[in-house]
């Protein structure tokens, strides 16, 4: 195996390092990790795959973290961990059928409807929570179930994004307490990544010398992320990942269609 060249893997310890600690606090981290990636030479689709084995075990220190808010949601976590097991193994199976070239020229759609998702996200859920509310608790859960299904497919499609999505899906559920929020979102987009990450290593996508220091870095931002996130408000952090997300957006239009 390749060693990378030290400037190359200290940006990519700091890059997994920080998106898993904004994970953890805001969501966001895949604005950071998969353009750093790119930078350093690795292609597309294995930047994609080796993003989400970096973030993942991160995002299981932060369920550790979390591991006292989630006593909160034993009842109703294990069907929902099937389906978002199941849902990002279809998303990460999807994106290891979609050919090199195309996935490039999705790149910048992707981060355009992640970056929106985030700046608007919190209003569209909480007018789609207020619609849920006057069908009734069966109409609620039955909404929640297919939101579910969509979000992990898309988790293991690509993830930029995710954790506003699981956020938004959660309140329609009826849910308003952000720390326990956070706590079971970060417990479902594990689920998620966790399929796509089996996925990923039975298919050989991932690029190791990249995926090994941002693992290092991952694990140490995911903790540190979610003991921070249990005592800041996480407002300030989402503008500034909503504003890379434009820039980055802005970048790869340019590359790809320019």
């Amino acid at each position: 195996m390749a060693w990378l060249p030290f400037t190359d893997s200290l940006l990519l310890f700091v890059a997994a390092a920080f998106a898993t600690a904004l994970n953890a606090v805001a969501g966001g981290g895949t604005f950071f990790a998969f353009p750093v990636l790119l930078f350093t030479g690795v292609p597309p689709i294995a930047a994609n795959a080796t993003c989400t084995i970096a973030v993942w075990p991160g995002s299981l220190a932060s369920c550790f973290a979390y591991r006292h808010a989630l006593q909160d949601h034993l009842r109703q976590l294990p069907g929902m961990i099937l389906l978002a097991l199941a849902g990002g193994w279809g998303g990460a199976q999807l994106l290891l059928h979609t050919p090199e070239r195309t996935f490039e020229y999705l790149i910048p759609w992707l981060l355009l409807g992640a970056t929106l998702l985030f700046a608007k996200g919190k209003p569209l859920a909480e007018a789609f929570g207020r619609m849920a509310g006057r069908h009734g608790q069966h109409w609620r859960w039955g909404a929640s179930i297919v939101l579910l299904a969509l979000i992990s497919l898309y988790g293991g499609y690509f993830g930029a994004g995710i954790g506003i999505l699981t956020l938004a899906m959660l309140q329609v559920l009826g849910m308003d307490h952000l720390h326990r929020m956070n706590a079971l979102k970060t417990a479902l987009t594990s689920a998620m990544n966790a399929s796509a990450v089996l996925a990923f290593l039975l298919s050989g996508a991932v690029y190791w010398p990249a995926g090994l220091v941002m693992l290092a870095g991952g694990i140490v931002g995911g903790y540190a992320g979610a003991k921070i996130g249990l005592r800041v408000s996480p407002q300030r952090l989402r503008q500034f990942v909503i504003a890379v997300g434009g820039l980055m957006t802005i970048l790869f239009f340019a590359k790809y269609y320019l």
